[in-house]
């Protein structure tokens, strides 16, 4: 679909399952060389890799915790010495845990800090540094989440992280945006991926739909479609925004007037 992605190489963080796995099938099939990042699942991401190949794109399979520097810049070298280049960075690895605040312990904070915002500080940096190099034009995206904007209770590391997401992305947007390195922010809310276990409950999906003004929990698909179109020319004159696919999600849907009662 987009002509102008063939021959681009990508990082992946946390590609072997979830959403940037999506992203990482959908790349391969617009003819982007990927490097599948993973922290533990190494036979999901080699699976991935040779579904990938099968539709006649390139992968490899790079495993690397995103919150060490060392393993950040093994995913660069790995990217350039194996493709050569490096156009698309996506800072997708993440995790959280629900704990009650007062019974979080300084261990559990740092985990999810250190994946989910120190991971896109040193991946956003180490990419930067080769754009800069390079005189490159390139792109970074950062996966965010509704919980930039809306409270997350039980989750306050979690929020905490995607709120610092957001400002970082604004940041260096700014930061850098006259070199024509675009870095942008994809904010999904709740969707089929093993993030969400709680989901396979029929009863809990009931009970989340109804935060969600058009009714139904996303698909991985419904992101890798944005990442896609996010890293392509008709993205072009988009930079430090969070694009929100959220089925409306932050809209503050209890305040919705239901048909009904119109």
């Amino acid at each position: 679909m987009y002509k102008d992605l063939k021959g681009k190489v990508a990082v992946i963080t946390g590609s072997s399952t979830g959403l940037g796995k999506a992203i990482a099938q959908r790349f391969g099939k617009e003819g982007i060389s990927v490097i599948v990042n993973y922290f533990s699942d190494k036979k999901d991401a080699e699976d991935l890799v040779k579904e990938i190949e099968k539709t006649g794109g390139k992968a490899i399979a790079v495993q690397g915790d995103v919150g060490k520097e060392e393993d950040i810049k093994k995913l660069s070298k790995v990217a350039i010495d194996i493709f050569g280049d490096l156009d698309i960075w996506i800072n997708n690895a993440g995790h959280q845990k629900k704990i009650p605040t007062h019974e979080m312990t300084l261990n559990e904070w740092n985990s999810v800090i250190s994946t989910n915002l120190t991971g896109v500080f040193l991946g956003s940096r180490e990419a930067i540094r080769y754009f800069l190099e390079k005189n490159k034009k390139g792109i970074i995206i950062n996966m965010s989440s509704v919980h930039e904007r809306i409270p997350k209770p039980h989750f306050v590391h979690y929020s905490a992280s995607k709120g610092g997401v957001k400002m970082l992305t604004e940041t260096l947007a700014l930061e850098y945006a006259q070199k024509g390195i675009r870095i942008n922010c994809i904010a999904p809310g709740a969707i089929y991926t093993p993030i969400n276990a709680d989901f396979k409950d029929p009863k809990i999906v009931e009970e989340v739909e109804e935060t969600i003004p058009l009714g139904y929990v996303g698909k991985p698909e419904d992101i890798s479609n944005v990442a896609v179109w996010l890293c392509s020319s008709q993205a072009e004159y988009i930079t430090g925004t969070s694009i929100f696919a959220d089925g409306g999600m932050k809209l503050y849907p209890s305040f919705e007037i239901k048909d009904e009662a119109m």
